[in-house]
């Protein structure tokens, strides 16, 4: 019967086997840092290997101890002016180790700089050809600085040494000239540099018209975590940002991505403060230069105006003269073309006056015949309507004649009919001739006096 091993069992046989590998005992193995942090002096982080969609392939653990860690990162630190820390591709010298509880790590003993130097050298190349490809590293290197840049938009840390250099050194010049700085504060090292400062330069992007230029500084802290300036998304909102953008990051070796694409690039704070008072005097001395030659151009203008006006006025008498004889040649000119100009008009008038006489009497007599004839066709249509006229009023007369005949009295008194009168009218209704009353009946020949008698009793 097989009774198995156990788990310890189990995992020292591992790390048995692992020890028995020389290999795996001082291998140099390339990486990318994860997770890196510092506890009781000892650096604890892990290795990632990605492919090229950015899927992580192969994790293990590592470690840095004490004893090894400081010597390391002073080394690393010297040779590439960077911490250790999260994102970094590295090479690192080490063994493998397997723990029956803590399971398998590498144990660092050494880092080799010039790797992680030239990690970084070929994304800064990468970004760089990224932005030349799409035409846009040079664009902020074309926008316009101000002869006078006085309003300045400030992105730096709130706080940092390097900021309150270029304060003092631009608003304590020597010249006394005047500028306008105002803070627009961001995180200037670490994993979210990138991130703040474009959120500072949206905040500057808003009130765009106040400003002259922006400058971007840091200084005055340590050299470390400069990788936030070796990023893409930042360059390219540096390289199209529409005002021009002066960098001065307080690292003269090492030069970033932003220094290639910014619009002008100092070594740290102050001097780009002395390049912004620079400037400021530069344009002041040109000024003052412009204002002086307009003063000696204005005096010389003046005084040849001066000559030219006492040329002038010596001038004026012999001119008004000529003038005067040249007006007057032209008047005696003019005069004696005027009978010339009257008669012609005249004769001219004379012609017309004719042309419109006999137009006037060949009209009259047309515009008389047509109205000749057309009265006589009106005469005639008078006539022709009056006699329709009296026709029809001769037929409704005789008409009217015959009716009257008709309706006549006497007529009616022929067909035996009689007509009863009280006081000389006639009457229709019996009920008007009360008892007593006296009436006359009209007859065809004759008339009778008539009284109503009182109904029987």
């Amino acid at each position: 019967m097989n009774n198995g091993m156990t788990l310890s069992q189990y995992t020292a046989w591992i790390g048995e086997a692992m020890r028995r590998v020389p290999e795996l005992w001082n291998a140099w193995v390339v990486a990318e840092l994860s997770d890196v942090r510092i506890n009781g002096g000892h650096c604890y982080m892990e290795l990632i290997e990605k492919n090229a969609a950015g899927q992580t392939v192969a994790k293990m653990r590592a470690t840095i101890w004490a004893s090894v860690f400081y010597p390391l990162r002073r080394k690393f630190l010297n040779a590439t002016g960077r911490d250790i820390a999260t994102g970094m591709k590295v090479m690192l010298r080490g063994g493998v180790n397997h723990h029956s509880l803590y399971g398998l790590s590498f144990n660092v003993s050494d880092i080799d700089p010039s790797f992680t130097l030239g990690d970084m050298e070929r994304l800064r190349r990468e970004i760089i050809m990224r932005l030349t490809n799409e035409g846009i590293i040079n664009r902020n290197k074309e926008v316009s600085l101000p002869i006078a840049p006085q309003r300045v938009a400030v992105i730096s840390a709130e706080g940092a040494a390097g900021y309150g250099d270029f304060m003092n050194q631009l608003l304590g010049n020597a010249d006394d000239l005047k500028f306008y700085p105002r803070l627009f504060p961001a995180i200037m090292q670490g994993d979210r540099t990138s991130s703040s400062i474009r959120a500072a330069l949206e905040r500057v992007e808003q009130t765009i018209d106040l400003w002259d230029c922006v400058v971007i500084i840091r200084g005055g802290g340590a050299t470390t975590d400069l990788n936030g300036f070796d990023d893409y998304d930042l360059a390219k909102a540096v390289a199209l940002f529409p005002l021009p953008v002066i960098v001065g990051i307080g690292h003269e070796r090492d030069r970033t991505v932003l220094d290639e694409i910014a619009h002008i690039r100092m070594k740290t704070p102050t001097a780009v403060a002395g390049f912004l008072i620079d400037r400021l005097r530069e344009a002041e001395g040109r000024a003052a230069g412009l204002a002086d030659w307009i003063a000696r151009y204005s005096m010389e203008c003046i005084k040849g105006e001066t000559r030219r006006l006492a040329n002038i006025e010596a001038m004026i008498p012999a001119l008004a003269k000529a003038r005067i004889t040249a007006s007057q040649a032209l008047l005696e000119k003019e005069l004696s073309r005027i009978p010339v100009l009257v008669s012609s008009r005249i004769k001219n008038a004379s012609v017309n006056l004719d042309r419109i006489a006999d137009l006037v009497r060949s009209l009259s007599a047309a515009r008389t015949a047509r109205a000749s004839d057309r009265l006589s066709e009106v005469e005639k249509t008078l006539r022709l309507g009056i006699d329709s006229v009296l026709q029809r009023s001769k037929m409704r007369l005789e008409s009217l004649e015959s009716l009257v005949k008709v309706l006549s009295p006497s007529n009616t008194l022929q067909r035996g009919y009689s007509i009863t009168r009280l006081n000389g009218k006639a009457v229709s209704d019996a009920s008007l001739l009360p008892p007593g009353t006296r009436f006359t009946t009209t007859l065809l020949n004759g008339t009778i006096e008539s009284e109503v008698l009182p109904p029987p009793s």
